[in-house]
């Protein structure tokens, strides 16, 4: 809908939305300090587990993310609530404190928030972060022949659709809080020590929706080995036994058609790269000869990274699935 109305004219944008990226970054004080960008996003969402703190943890380790997906340090943060007029107050208290454990790992103060009646509850965060305009790295500097690195496994969206259908196995659910409550913040910290040309973070709109964003933004194309990309598990059995959230039928419906799939791409491999992800990691496109190297450095600190395929001239489809 913001594409659709009259566009600002702001020469301290120096990244909106016109490239679907993960956060806005704005010059904020170009005469006194030419170099330094504030980086601003805001996420919220309705939860996914059934524990009050660690769906606090997940929706500030998700909010976090776009910040560290575009380069910058969170610096401080809003909180948004969404609860219930007659709502226990306990359960409140402790999606809070799980937002504040998180926020605290990631040196972000909460300085304030706002908070609505609504019958549903929503929790979730707008996060500031700082960047010095040089080091800013967007989803549009993907460059031919760059390998592509995935810091996080997928699968979450299916399993949290198990969760709500409460057929999800223990180890799933375990396997999947651990992801989701993973700050991004090592993963950025560790990229950025390398040629990182372009970088998003794989949340709602899946690995494919993401992975079109930085294909289209960076007029390349972006071929994906599925059968290396990291799952979660329980990932494949979850779609195997139906367990499908509407967003993942939407994400397909809309970005299947800028799919080239090779036919030995199994269905259920296909399916699961449309998942919608919550807190999910980050999708880095690297200077071929710091691949590996990244890679391994992501492995060391406990990440289940992989390289997953290749930046090339743009082809016909924006991306291109290719099977074992």
């Amino acid at each position: 809908m913001l594409g659709r109305l009259a566009r600002q004219h702001d020469p301290n944008v120096l990244v909106g939305f016109d490239t679907a990226d993960d956060a806005g970054v704005y010059l904020v004080a170009p005469d006194i300090a030419p170099n330094l960008a504030l980086v601003q996003t805001v996420d919220f969402f309705t939860p996914i587990v059934d524990d009050p703190f660690t769906f606090g943890q997940i929706a500030a380790a998700n909010a976090l993310s776009d910040v560290y997906a575009m380069g910058g340090r969170p610096v401080s943060s809003l909180a948004l609530v969404c609860f219930p007029e007659n709502g226990d107050l306990d359960v409140l208290e402790r999606i809070m404190a799980g937002g504040l454990d998180k926020m605290m790992e990631a040196g972000c103060t909460i300085i304030g928030g706002h908070s609505i009646r609504d019958p549903e509850i929503k929790f979730g965060y707008a996060v500031t972060g700082t960047v010095d305009r040089s080091r800013v790295v967007t989803n549009a500097g993907a460059h031919p022949g760059d390998r592509l690195v995935l810091s996080k496994a997928l699968g979450t969206g299916v399993i949290s659709t198990a969760i709500k259908q409460g057929k999800a196995e223990a180890a799933w659910v375990d396997a999947a809080t651990r992801s989701m409550t993973t700050l991004n913040r090592a993963a950025a910290e560790i990229a950025l020590r390398y040629e990182v040309h372009g970088m998003t973070d794989v949340t709602g709109f899946g690995l494919i929706g993401h992975a079109r964003e930085m294909a289209m933004a960076s007029k390349v194309t972006l071929q994906i080995e599925a059968s290396v990309v990291p799952l979660l598990p329980g990932a494949l059995d979850c779609v195997e036994r139906g367990f499908i959230p509407g967003g993942l039928k939407n994400n397909r419906d809309f970005a299947e058609c800028a799919v080239a799939c090779d036919p030995s791409v199994p269905e259920n491999l296909r399916t699961i790269l449309h998942d919608p992800q919550t807190s999910g990691g980050l999708l880095i496109s690297v200077a071929p000869v710091h691949a590996e190297q990244l890679a391994g450095e992501l492995k060391n600190a406990g990440l289940p990274a992989a390289l997953i395929g290749w930046a090339c001239e743009r082809g016909e489809k924006p991306i291109e699935l290719s099977g074992v």
